[in-house]
Formats: C-alpha cells, structure tokens, sequence
C-alpha cells in the first residue's frame, strides 16, 4: 500500500511541474419569467462583485465574452422583479458555457423598498433549515472525490459514521428518514450497494457533472415532499448545451466515467453519462477479502416545445456486482470478515418523464416516473457453496414503484399558491431464507411475499410577503394514505400541517421559526414481513406511518454580500416508531450497515426525541476564499421495549466542521476539511450466546447483547483531509488534476472490540463445555482492531 502510495503522489507532483496560461472564454444564456416562463429582455446582468456587465437583448438572451475561466456567479435585476444571485457556475475554455435564470416578480415595488439580493439561498415556504449547495462546494470539497454524500458532511446538523459509508444523519434521525428529487423525480437510492430500507452505502450514485445545485432541507419541507421525517434533497441539473456536443472523461479515485453534453434536434439537448469502478483491481492489490464493483448511468433530455410547454425525461440507475476474495492477506480481521459477510449483489433503475405548462402566471406540472430495485444476498457456512445444507442465508427482493404526481402553482397578486396529489403504485417481492439464533433457539425463516400497495396523498399550500416585503409567511398542509391496513386506510390519520415565518428585524438580521408535522410509511421489508405461517405479522401487530414533529427557530445575519451567520435550535419528537420484537430496539437506531433494513417482526411502539442547535459561518468569495464553520450540538434517543429513553446509535453529541477552500493564480486551487464527531455510543458484545456452537455456525461473528444496547462509547473521531487542483488548457481540450488526501495525520479510530474463535495447532476452532450447561462451545478470544490511514487519491479530468 506504502508503494501505490508514493507512486500516486510523484506522478501527482511531476504533473504539476508543468504550468499553463490563463484561459478566457464566453458565457451565454437567457433570462426568463419564472411564473410565466416569457423570456426578459433589457435585463441587467453582472458578474457579481465586479463591474463586469450586460444586458440582456430584446429576446432575453446575453453573452459574456473574455471572462477568465473557472468558477463565476451572475447578479441579475430587472424593474419589477427580485434581484437575484446565481450559484456557482463552472466555465469552461473548451466547451460552450450555456445557462437559464428565471426571475420571480415581485409585487413591491422600487419606491417603497430597497430589496438587496443575497447570494444564500432563502425560499418562503423554508426561511431556515435549508442550505443550497453549489457546484463549487461540490467539485472542490477536500476528502469528498466529487462523491456529494461526503459534501454534505461539511453543513450544520449531518452526522456520519465509519469513513467509508454515505449515511445520512440529519439532527440525530436515522438513515432511513431522507428522501431525495432529481429534478423534481424522486431516485430512491442515492448509493451504490446502497442498504435496503435506507439511504446508505460507499460510493454515491449520480454524476457530480450535472449537478447545478442542491436544496437540502433539514426541515420545513414543501408541502409537496411527503414521506420524509429527516430532510429532502432537491437536486437540478445544469441546463443541456444547445449549441455543440462537449465531453468530459474522468479517471477519479475509483472510478472511470465519461459524459456527454449536446444538442440533439433544433429545441432538444442533452446530457448522458457512464461510470464503471475499478475497484476489484484494488481491493485484490491491497489484499482486502471482497472485491466489489460498479457500474452506472445518468441521462436528461429537454425539449422546449415552446415558450409554454417543456418535456424533460431523464434516468439514472446502477449495477454493483460483488464477490469475495478467496486469497486476502492472511490477516485476523481478513479471516474474521470472510466468516460473516455474504455476498450482496444489487441493481436499481429511475426513469421519468414531466410535462410542465404555463398559463399566463401559472403553471403545472404532470411528472411520471418508475423505480426497481433488485437486491439479492446470500451466505454459506466457511464460505462454500458445495452444499444446499451449508446455505445461511438467501434472500432476494424486489422492490418496483410507479408514480404520477401533479403540481399546480398560482401567483394570485401577492400570494403564492401551490396545490396538487400523487398516486403511487408499489410492488414489493421478497423470497427469504435464514437461519438466526433468538431466544437461545435456532430458528429458520423462510417465507415468500408478494405484496401490491396503492398509495395517494394530497397537498396544498399557500405564501405571502408584506409589511413591505420584511415579514414572509407560510402554510401547508397535506395527508397521505394506502391500501396496506385499516390503520392506514383513513388519511384524516396522516394530517400533517406545517408553517413557517420569517422576520427582517434589519435588513440583514432575521428571525425564523417553523412548525411542521411530518409522516413517513415504514420500509417495504417491513411491510412484507411474513411469519413462518405466510401471515403478514406486521399489519397483524397495527403497523402505522412513523411521526415526527419538528419545531426550529433561528436567527440569520447576514454579514456582508458574501458571508453569513445562522444559528438555530431544533426539536423533533417522534412516534409510533417499530420497535424490532427480536431485539427490543426502535429501527430509528438501524441502517447502518450493508444489506437490509426492516426484514423482521416489530410493533409501532417505539417513541423517540431528537434536539440541540446548530451554528453555521459561511463566507462565499469572488476574491476565490471560501468556508464553512458548523457546529452542531444534538442529542438523539428512542424508547426500548420496556419504553425508557436509550441513546440511538446516532447520539454523538457534537459535530465540528471546517471547510476552507481558495483558488490562486495560474489555475491552482487548495482545500482542506477538518471534521469531529463525538463519541458515538456501540452496544457490548453478549459473550455467552456468541460462544455457543449453535448460535456460531449460524452467524459466523459474535451476537450483541440487547440488554446494553448502546451502553458504550467509541471514541471521538477527527479527520484532517486535503485536496490540490490545477488546470490545463490547450487549444482543443483541457486537463485537470486533483491529489485528494484523506486522513492527514493518520488518525486511527477504536473499532468496537469483536469475538474470533481460537484454534488449536491444527488450525481447528476449539470446542469444549461450560460446567452448568452441556451444549458445545467455541472458545474465542477478543479482536481489539482500529481503522483509519492516510489514503491519497490521483483523480484526472480531459474534458474535449
């Protein structure tokens, strides 16, 4: 490893050796009505904090020309309209630099106040809570390699936990409370490998290309976004080129990938991209004993059919293959991982189509899409697959959805009205096959479920600004309901309202607060749970919708044009929660781990308390500094079977991250992310089962005891990373190179200790028995382990 080490840092410093001039390129774009989508003409059009201008001509359209290349924001005013500051947009020497601004009109006007633009974003409907991510934070972030799951570790309220994973842990919720809207489609799954039920896994599954900018709510959700309990992601994609066909290949980290921006008719153009992982060639070089693989693909189209009409089809889906390693390095923890972990091979698919229109100020919107997920786990006992009776474990599911939803959005004088419905059809399949260890008995389960569930919900909500555009309020309402039991039959039972307002006490100070009642159907495993009977167990047991209800209040400063302070104080209260009946412990406090999330009998008993404050400094500079500083203090607990208050597995009680990134002459820029997460509670492991032979054989690992779940604490984990990137340019293409450090300073994280069985000289595990009980033993011993190294990475970028 040392070697590939140094080898990846000589190249990474003879490529620099080299240097480049300054490049200059053009920009073009429209500027558009947002409520009537009319182009604007005679609009006012700055790079922001220059005096670099134009305007737009009599059919909306601009151009910049001689604008030096890399990351620029436009600051756009037009009479009767709010100024507005676009996110970060990359310029390119060698491509066409393309894009569409739409301005949202205003019904004060000049006279009675002066409306300043700010370059954070705010929407009415979520005055706080809410961070837009631009691509500049996306590209640059040091220790992320353009993965945006990793990104977001750098804002207020996200926890994480091992360094390989992309977990979402938003203010103390579980990784299963997040979802997530590729302009405005929901893709289901966010990672490759990703664990079913949840929203984790290694390596994130969209194209960082493509990303223009991301809405990342924590809470106050738009009333269109149901069946999130932790926050919703918005994410948009850059405009398509409809000039000529541009190319970027990438060689990242892991990854190779290619992606393609074009025209492909007169009012249609494109963006489509693939990415295969190498991987299985590193794994095998550093003697890991799995080797896993990816593969994925990403594609829009947009036809503008006329100033009033839009179509726009897109998809994104993945294949990650799997195997173990039959030769690692000898190692214990090499040995001990072969003896538990299956091999989990998964594929999944989004497609959709939306069809937007406007009428005069208003407009709707008709989006269709479909989602499959196909997972499939299996494990033999030592790994061998000579024999059905060595099978531990097999289980593969399905998990398809069809949905319409339609939106219909109205700007009636000084009020915003959005209202609409979707109807959803799910079909879920799973065939399962275990062998578990409970209740000192060993048990087989196998069961096979085909369960169809129609699902609707209907939303509306309503905004206005006044007292001369310093107070904005907001409310909304929707319900929810399906087919799969009475309890959730009555949408009355899943009324969830919200409002939020926001105050301009000085035209730079303001106050926020929102309230807002939000439900979240339980995963499809659980919901297909069957007992040895074939009986749906979970809606036996009056399975419900989780709740939570969410109360947040801040204060937002805005410093200067570029830099802001926020601080807020947030609770949430959660109930009807499954509660694992195996287990005694909520679900909230599962989902981090391969596999599957949910696939067991619970009870909706389980109660649950999330609350602290977050405090946020961001700086934003066209002078090429940027940072972020968020501290998060939260504290995380839900109830067990005998319904007292345990800490969930998310309770790390402080969160501390910097994030500083500057860009320097002759196309160099530097980054660095410094990140703590306190010491995350872990649940002992239950000696006495684990040595059972009985028990061993079926789960090859050791068993946790319950009784003390999350009784201890690992130790605090801080992690320094840093990222350099330089740019080429020549007359046809360009060449970037980043050197990608994680783990500067080598911290080494305390894992939890494990069991392992001891062997005697013939390499056989030793059996003996206890005094009291007859039934055979292993002997183990403990695996006191630690994770954690200097990891650089050499990622280049041709774009032709």
């Amino acid at each position: 490893m040392k070697r590939y080490h140094t080898t990846l840092l000589l190249a990474f410093i003879l490529a620099f050796s080299y240097s480049s001039a300054q490049q200059t390129t053009t920009l073009t774009g429209v500027i558009k009505d947002a409520n009537t989508n009319e182009l604007l003409p005679f609009t006012n059009i700055i790079i922001f904090n220059t005096t670099t201008g134009t305007s737009s001509n009599e059919d909306g359209r601009f151009e910049f020309t001689g604008l030096n290349v890399g990351f620029v924001r436009l600051q756009v005013s037009s009479l009767g309209y709010e100024p507005f500051i676009s996110e970060e947009i990359l310029l390119s020497a060698v491509r066409p630099n393309y894009v569409e601004i739409a301005l949202t009109p205003t019904s004060t006007s000049l006279e009675e106040v002066r409306v300043v633009a700010s370059p954070f974003a705010q929407r009415i409907e979520s005055p706080l809570s809410l961070q837009r991510i631009g691509l500049d934070v996306i590209e640059r972030s040091a220790g992320a390699s353009r993965d945006f799951s990793k990104v977001l570790q750098s804002f207020p309220g996200v926890g994480s936990t091992t360094s390989f994973r992309n977990e979402l842990i938003v203010r103390g919720g579980g990784p299963s409370e997040n979802r997530f809207y590729l302009d405005g489609i929901e893709i289901p799954v966010l990672n490759h490998f990703s664990t079913q039920g949840a929203s984790g896994g290694p390596v994130g599954i969209l194209n960082v290309d493509f990303i223009r900018e991301v809405d990342f709510y924590s809470s106050a959700f738009p009333a269109s976004r149901g069946n999130a309990l932790s926050s919703v992601f918005e994410f948009r994609q850059i405009d398509p080129n409809p000039e000529r066909p541009a190319f970027k290949a990438t060689v990242g980290a892991s990854e190779l990938s290619l992606s393609v921006n074009t025209p492909i008719t007169e009012n249609t153009s494109g963006l489509f991209s693939v990415r295969r992982s190498y991987l299985q060639f590193l794994f095998d070089q550093l003697g890991l004993p799995f080797l896993p693989t990816f593969n994925d693909f990403q594609f829009v189209t947009k036809t503008k059919l006329n100033r009033r009409d839009e179509i726009t089809f897109l998809g994104v889906g993945a294949l990650d293959q799997f195997r173990l390693n039959p030769s690692p390095d000898d190692t214990e923890e090499n040995r001990y991982i072969l003896s538990y972990l299956p091999v989990n091979e998964q594929w999944n698919y989004t497609l959709g189509a939306s069809y937007r229109r406007f009428i005069g100020s208003n407009n709707f919107l008709v989006a269709l899409s479909r989602n499959h997920l196909n997972n499939t786990i299996f494990k033999y006992a030592d790994n061998d697959d000579s024999s059905p009776d060595n099978l531990l474990n097999d289980y593969v599911s399905d998990e398809i959805e069809n949905k319409l939803r339609f939106e219909f959005v109205a700007n009636p004088g000084e009020y915003r009205l959005s209202a609409g419905f979707n109807l959803e059809h799910a079909n879920y399949y799973n065939r399962t096959t275990n062998r578990i260890f409970v209740n000192d008995v060993s048990r087989l389960i196998d069961y096979e479920t085909n369960l169809d569930l129609f699902k609707y919900g209907v939303f509306g909500s309503v905004s206005r600004r006044m007292l001369e555009e310093r107070l904005s309020l907001s409310g909304g309402v929707r319900v929810d309901a399906n087919s799969y039991s009475s309890s959730m039959r009555n949408p009355l039972e899943q009324l969830s309202p919200r409002a939020s307002a926001s105050y301009a006490l000085l035209p730079e100070f303001l106050v926020n607060a929102s309230v807002g009642r939000y439900y979240q159907l339980p995963p499809y495993t659980t919901l297909g749970f069957r007992d040895e009977n074939g009986v749906l167990q979970n809606r036996f047991n009056n399975l419900k919708y989780i709740r939570a209800d969410h109360f947040v209040a801040g204060f937002e400063y805005r410093i200067n044009s570029n830099t802001r302070a926020t601080i807020e104080g947030f609770r949430k209260r959660y109930a009807d929660y499954p509660l694992s009946v195996n287990e005694g412990i909520s679900l909230a406090s599962k989902g981090a781990d391969f596999g599957v999330l949910g696939d067991e009998e619970v009870t909706p008993d389980s109660k649950g308390r999330a609350y602290g404050a977050e405090f946020l400094i961001q700086r934003r500079s066209p002078e090429g500094l940027s940072y972020i500083l968020a501290y998060t203090w939260v504290n995380s607990e839900f109830t067990d079977a005998s319904g007292d208050y345990v800490a969930s597995s998310w309770d790390s009680g402080h969160l501390l991250t910097l994030t500083v990134n500057k860009s320097f002459n002759r196309n160099w820029d530097a980054g660095l992310k410094w990140r703590y997460i306190g010491a995350l509670p872990y649940t002992p492991f239950d000696r006495n089962t684990s040595e059972l032979v009985e028990a061993w054989d079926v789960r090859g690992r050791e068993y946790l005891d319950f009784a003390r779940f999350n009784q201890e604490r690992l130790d605090a984990f801080h992690q320094l990373d840093l990222r350099v990137d330089k740019t080429f340019f020549f007359e046809r293409f360009s060449l970037s190179l980043y050197l990608d450090v994680q783990n500067v300073y080598n911290f080494q994280s305390r894992n939890p200790a494990r069991l392992v069985q001891a062997l005697d000289e013939n390499d056989a595990p030793i059996i003996f028995t206890a005094e009291n009980d007859s039934r055979p033993r292993y002997e183990l011993r403990e695996l006191r382990t630690s994770s954690g190294t200097v990891l650089p990475s050499i990622g280049v970028i041709l774009e032709f």
